[in-house]
């Protein structure tokens, strides 16, 4: 009767001795894991979700980069080859030079360029204010900024078109890039993301840089951007990929070809070009969000640490 009752508790015991320290709870135990099925199952599974997500996230740009170095028949008739007939290098050329996509390139990374640092600049310092300094007037601010929320982009566009065309004071911002700079870069949104960051930081840390006389401009580029890291590179993505994805807002304010950036000019050339001319400037467009995403992956897997900003 006692071996009987002392069974399961050597059970248990070799159980909990077998098994692995802080080991990771899920449907299947630990003793499933090892049978050979089920980890020939885990692995076929893992290998299924890996190239279905490189097929869908991938799929399109191979294709473009496929179809910018073929020739129009072969994209009309053999649409979902794997790889083309002939190789015509070409396409990029003539997209590059005849159809002057290399102007409009350049266009597109100073007029994201200049709105990445007009809008981060706008969008730091406003939170600033409203989360670190608190004025008497914060939430009065505050709430305004988020009331812009609420007010649709479309109402607004005229008004800023007739300001930026006829401003109070200066020339008319038209063909300009501080026509586009300036009433995109007060974003609302990424003022409350940043104000949002930066109330959760330590506020010990401003309290002894005050102690030790640093002022609002030496504080906010010692202690609160460098604190700030991840929630700039966000910010800074919203940021570009806004830039490169509006169309109405530069094609009103920059009329002129000349300076459009590759959204706004790659329409009007698609009547113009062929097809085949037509996707390899595609392809060359895609060079950007493709460098941005290389660039600012690590922003999102990695944390700026708070070591070393308070003093132990």
């Amino acid at each position: 009767m006692s071996t009987t009752l002392k069974l399961p508790t050597l059970r248990r015991r070799r159980a909990s001795e077998n098994a692995e320290p802080d080991a990771p709870r899920g449907v299947l135990s630990v003793h499933d894991r090892r049978r050979g099925p089920v980890r020939a199952g885990q692995a076929a599974s893992h290998v299924f979700l890996f190239v279905g997500l490189v097929v869908v996230g991938l799929g399109p740009l191979l294709w473009l980069a496929k179809a910018a170095v073929s020739t129009t028949q072969d994209i009309i008739q053999q649409p979902l080859a794997l790889w083309p007939s002939g190789i015509d290098w070409g396409n990029l050329q003539q997209a590059w030079v005849e159809v002057e996509v290399g102007r409009y390139f350049f266009n597109t990374i100073a007029l994201a360029a200049g709105q990445w640092v007009v809008g981060l600049v706008i969008a730091t310092t406003g939170a600033y204010v409203l989360s670190i300094l608190r004025p008497a007037y914060a939430r009065v601010l505050q709430a305004a900024v988020l009331a812009t929320l609420f007010v649709p982009s479309v109402v607004l566009l005229v008004p800023l078109f007739i300001t930026v065309a006829r401003p109070a004071f200066g020339p008319s911002l038209l063909n300009s890039y501080l026509g586009v700079w300036l009433p995109t870069a007060a974003n609302a949104f990424n003022i409350l993301v940043v104000k949002r960051f930066f109330d959760s930081l330590p506020f010990e840390v401003f309290e002894a840089a005050r102690t030790d006389g640093a002022g609002p401009f030496r504080m906010f580029w010692s202690i609160v951007l460098p604190m700030s890291r991840p929630i700039v590179g966000v910010v800074s993505v919203f940021i570009i990929i806004a830039s490169l994805k509006d169309y109405l807002w530069p094609k009103l304010v920059l009329p002129d070809a000349a300076v459009q950036p590759l959204g706004v000019r790659l329409p009007n050339i698609q009547s113009q070009t062929e097809l085949d001319v037509t996707l390899a400037a595609l392809a060359i467009s895609t060079i950007i969000p493709v460098v941005l995403f290389l660039v600012f992956q690590r922003v999102f897997l990695r944390g700026a640490g708070l070591g070393g900003a308070v003093k132990g």
